[in-house]
């Protein structure tokens, strides 16, 4: 779903660029792929965990290894910006990490900060992902 020619095509509205996209990746449960701009990188990640607790316990460590920023995100079951401007959503027994550490601090077309692209384009992937 991330990674899917829909996605793809949805997340380069949402901010105003098209990028080339890796070869997603399957490994220890973690779904992802790398969204390659000319001037930087998203990568997108999906955990998939077998419970609730899992889930919870996982949402917890990145908040306590990533740092978490006060404001309040309504996605999912549960979201967080990061101290680097990424962003963290939980829903059913998955964990979407949105990554845009490897960004300028400004990007996208019109130019934004870092963190309201991860933003747009958490928003994009909830609008689409369906439960389990």
């Amino acid at each position: 779903m991330i990674c899917s020619v829909e996605a793809q095509t949805d997340i380069a509205s949402s901010i105003g660029l098209k990028a080339t996209v890796s070869t997603p990746t399957w490994v220890n449960d973690v779904y992802a792929c790398k969204y390659v701009y000319p001037t930087g990188t998203i990568t997108l990640s999906v955990k998939e965990l077998d419970s609730a607790a899992q889930t919870s316990a996982e949402y917890k460590a990145d908040a306590t290894r990533l740092g978490r920023r006060p404001e309040i995100v309504s996605f999912g079951e549960g979201a967080f910006i990061t101290t680097n401007g990424s962003v963290i959503v939980r829903k059913d027994f998955k964990v979407l990490d949105v990554d845009v550490s490897a960004l300028p601090q400004q990007f996208g077309e019109p130019p934004q900060d870092r963190s309201n692209i991860a933003l747009s384009v958490a928003a994009t992937v909830m609008s689409c992902w369906t439960g389990e």
